[in-house]
């Protein structure tokens, strides 16, 4: 049996995803909290995503490069203060994204994140993503 935390902890996660897919930054508050940091990937240009600004600012880098971004969310595992999402990221590369010039083919990315919930809110989140399907796929190797 699911509890009420657990519930709503999947619901603010949906809304999460949702957000992305939407670029509607003014849902960013009602998601993430004031301190949230997220970690990416070591390889990436920028590794780490502070506050509800560093949200705002990752979620304008993607939605600019792909603005046709979408993430279907495949699995969602929950516990106590805790999400795990496996979902699959797409998007038509339209815009500069790290330095390369759109190329407008269609990535299709699976992904991996660990949220962890505070008080209501996404505190944390660290991203697991295929890059080197998405460095293929935009050619770059």
């Amino acid at each position: 049996m699911t509890n009420s935390i657990e519930t709503t902890d999947g619901a603010l996660i949906a809304e999460l995803h949702n957000l992305w897919n939407s670029g509607d930054l003014g849902k960013i508050p009602k998601i993430y909290s004031e301190d949230f940091v997220a970690h990416m990937p070591q390889g990436w240009e920028k590794n780490e995503f502070r506050g509800r600004a560093g949200v705002e600012e990752a979620v304008l880098r993607i939605r600019n490069a792909f603005l046709d971004w979408h993430e279907q969310v495949e699995d969602m595992v929950q516990a106590p203060g805790k999400v795990v999402t496996r979902y699959v990221s797409t998007g038509t590369h339209t815009g500069t994204f790290l330095g390369l010039a759109p190329t407008n083919r269609t990535v299709k990315i699976d992904e991996i994140s660990i949220y962890h919930l505070e008080n209501g809110l996404v505190k944390e989140q660290w991203c697991l993503t295929d890059d080197l399907s998405m460095a293929k796929q935009l050619g770059l190797i």
